[in-house]
């Protein structure tokens, strides 16, 4: 279980996603639970089809009894590949050892990537014992086998991650302090993510919060063309702002010019 480990992926859109990819021994146990259940649903099958007349009395596994072989050709080759279209990458082995197949970037793969892998299940069983899967996933920092890499995809830990609670700003921006700042403070995503573990460590003792936070604002204040002033509620507000978590306030529309009376008229004089 040790042997599992961290890896990052950045979408197109510039969104990172930590992944935790299964090591050999988490993906061993998982293998052997599939096993088992193959093994159970072969001798289901082998039970049905001999009561229903399919399997030669003499010899079970008689070569000649081609209905029994294309049934354990068609669960041997298809059982991942069902599982993974309709458990989403999972099996009940996976499940049991809480990982499942993924595309690369993260996102859920397909059914060509699914059959893919599990064709070169065989090239990775090679010469006995997943040799050559064993020797290519100990060279992978994602510990890929052959399939996985001519596939595209990787096995991942399943994680209940509790999304954090949002960040409230309090006390409310004043419309001063919403002035001072640019409407739209342009803040790469490493910004954000270093404001925002900022703001949620509020365990922090207060001189240690405001080393941190002079540390911060400073490069974003010089480069924003900011005042300083309070560094933890600059980047309270800089963070509010670049997330929309506040919105700059509308101009206050302008005066309406006073008409001038309508001319006279002459029914008017009269």
């Amino acid at each position: 279980m040790a042997l599992d480990n961290d890896v990052e992926v950045e979408t197109p859109e510039r969104i990172r996603f930590r992944h935790t990819v299964a090591g050999p021994v988490r993906r061993g146990l998982a293998y052997l639970v599939d096993l088992i259940v193959r093994l159970a649903l072969a001798f289901l099958l082998l039970v049905v089809l001999g009561a229903a007349g399919a399997v030669h009395a003499g010899g079970v596994f008689a070569a000649s009894n081609g209905v029994l072989l294309v049934a354990l050709f068609a669960l041997e080759w298809g059982y991942y590949v069902l599982f993974d279209l309709v458990w989403n990458g999972s099996s009940p082995g996976r499940k049991a050892l809480g990982v499942r197949v993924v595309k690369e970037g993260g996102v859920r793969l397909g059914a060509v990537d699914s059959v893919l892998r599990n064709l070169l299940r065989a090239a990775d069983f090679l010469p006995a014992g997943y040799v050559v899967g064993l020797t290519v996933m100990a060279g992978d920092r994602c510990f890929r086998r052959l399939g996985d890499r001519v596939a595209g995809t990787m096995v991942v830990l399943e994680r209940r991650v509790r999304v954090g609670d949002a960040i409230v700003l309090a006390p409310p921006p004043t419309a001063a302090e919403l002035d001072a700042l640019p409407a739209h403070p342009a803040l790469a995503p490493g910004e954000l993510e270093a404001i925002e573990l900022f703001l949620r460590r509020r365990d922090l003792a207060p001189a240690r919060r405001l080393e941190l936070a002079e540390i911060l604002s400073g490069p974003l204040a010089r480069r924003l063309g900011v005042h300083e002033g309070d560094p933890p509620r600059l980047l309270e507000l800089l963070f509010a702002l670049a997330t929309g978590a506040v919105r700059p306030a509308a101009p206050a529309p302008a005066a309406a010019m006073p008409q001038p009376p309508p001319p006279a008229t002459a029914e008017a004089l009269l």
